[in-house]
């Protein structure tokens, strides 16, 4: 007589316990480990079952907060794009600070720093895109770095207005300040002790000081 599966001597594995929480908090544990396994293995790999396991949970705890995976990847997708664009804002010195253009830069730079360094997945993500990144999240991409092209050339516009020098072009300039931030922003999280802060700010100081002396 074959042995039963239920036998004392063979524990039965127990399926995850997850304790009761309120519904949004539950929300966001689990939009932060599908953001967490999308990091690590790539969007080809995230699946309800990967979130629950990352989360700690069973599948049925998932499909409680959302009702299938393409709601879960969406919420996560505006979350992330709200966040990203919100806090790249505040890297921004006030706008005063434009009658000092190579302090208002150097002081970007220390804030951007600060960013990557609070939130370096989002970043990661953002910066250094999987080849299998879906086509809606890399459209969602670009259209936030036009976004904030077209401000950075705004607020270069104002600091030109009452000046004189007719060789600075504020759309190419915000292009290519832009793309220097962009560049650096993946050093910083692929090498950071090849550019340290100081060393980043000091040369931003000297550049635009001598391009764009103060007045």
């Amino acid at each position: 007589m074959s042995a039963s599966t239920n036998s004392p001597d063979r524990p039965r594995r127990r399926r995850p316990y997850a304790p009761r929480v309120p519904i949004e908090e539950r929300r966001e544990q689990l939009l932060d480990a599908a953001l967490a396994v999308i990091v690590s293995d790539g969007y080809d790999r995230v699946s309800i079952d990967a979130i629950a396991k990352r989360s700690g949970v069973a599948r049925s705890v998932v499909y409680g907060a959302f009702e299938n995976l393409d709601a879960l990847l969406a919420a996560l997708l505006d979350r992330q794009q709200a966040r990203a664009f919100e806090r790249l804002l505040r890297t921004v010195p006030d706008a005063g600070g434009l009658r000092d253009p190579a302090a208002f830069a150097s002081e970007a730079v220390r804030r951007m720093a600060d960013m990557l360094h609070q939130d370096p997945d989002t970043w990661r993500l953002i910066l250094l895109p999987p080849g299998n990144m879906p086509v809606v999240v890399r459209d969602r991409i670009e259209a936030d770095r036009e976004r904030f092209r077209l401000l950075v050339e705004r607020w270069l516009s104002l600091a030109l207005a009452d000046r004189s020098d007719p060789g600075l072009d504020a759309q190419v300039l915000a292009h290519a300040l832009v793309a220097c931030a962009e560049h650096f922003g993946r050093v910083a999280l692929t090498e950071p002790e090849k550019f340290d802060l100081p060393r980043l700010t000091g040369q931003v100081r000297v550049i635009l000081g001598a391009l764009w002396p103060t007045r």
